[in-house]
C-alpha cells in the first residue's frame, strides 16, 4: 500500500488535486474521491456512535462489531484509494451477513416503515446508514467508469442494512421500540 503519512500539510492539494495511492494525480472532484470521502465520513459517523452509552448487556459486542466496521471501512478507502488493488474480501462481506442474521433474530418482524430515532445511539445508527447508502451510491458510480471489485459494493449494501437493524436494536435494547411511520395523510384544508 502507499507511503504512510509522515507530514500532513504538504500544500501539494492547493490547486484542486490530490494524490491516489499509486501516485495518480486526480481532481479532488473525481468520482473515486468522492467514494472514498463518503466512506471516510462514514467511518467517522461510526466513531460519533461509538461515544454514545449501550445498554450494559449488549455493550462490549457492539463496540466489538463497530470497531471492525471501523477497521474494515479502512481497507475499503484503501482499496479505493489505489486503482486495481483489493483489500476488501468476501470474508469481510460474509462477516456482515453473520450479523445481520444476529441482530435480526433479535427483533420482531418489522411490518410498517420506521422513522429514524428513539435514543439518541439509534438515531446515530440511522445517520450511519444513510452515510453509508451515499457512499455505496458513490462507489457504484465510479464503477461505471472504473474498474472495481465486487467486494466493496456488497460491502456497503450489507452495512447499510446492518446499521439499520443496529437502530432497530439499539432502541430495543434501551427498551424502547420503532417509531412507526404514519402514513395516513393529513387531511386537505377545503
Amino acid at each position: 500500500m502507499g507511503n504512510r503519512l509522515t507530514q500532513i500539510a504538504t500544500r501539494t492539494g492547493d490547486s484542486g488535486m490530490t494524490g491516489l495511492g499509486d501516485g495518480t494525480r486526480v481532481d479532488k472532484t473525481h468520482d473515486r474521491i468522492c467514494a472514498m470521502g463518503d466512506v471516510d465520513e462514514l467511518n467517522s459517523q461510526i466513531g460519533v456512535l461509538l461515544t454514545e452509552q449501550f445498554p450494559e448487556q449488549v455493550d462490549q459486542a457492539l463496540r466489538t462489531l463497530l470497531n471492525q466496521i471501523q477497521h474494515d471501512l479502512f481497507d475499503l478507502g484503501g482499496e479505493l484509494c489505489i486503482p486495481n488493488y483489493t483489500l476488501i474480501k468476501e470474508e469481510q462481506v460474509f462477516y456482515l451477513d453473520e450479523q445481520l442474521e444476529l441482530y435480526n433474530s433479535k427483533l420482531p418482524k418489522l411490518a410498517e416503515f420506521i422513522l429514524p430515532g428513539g435514543t439518541k445511539a439509534a438515531a446515530q445508527a440511522h445517520i450511519c446508514r444513510t452515510v453509508c447508502r451515499r457512499a455505496e451510491r458513490s462507489i457504484v458510480k465510479l464503477g461505471h467508469s472504473n474498474p472495481l471489485n465486487d467486494a466493496p459494493r456488497l460491502y456497503t449494501n450489507r452495512l447499510s442494512d446492518l446499521l439499520f437493524v443496529l437502530a432497530r436494536f439499539l432502541n430495543l435494547s434501551a427498551g424502547g421500540k420503532d417509531i412507526l411511520w404514519n402514513h395516513h395523510k393529513a387531511p386537505k384544508k377545503v
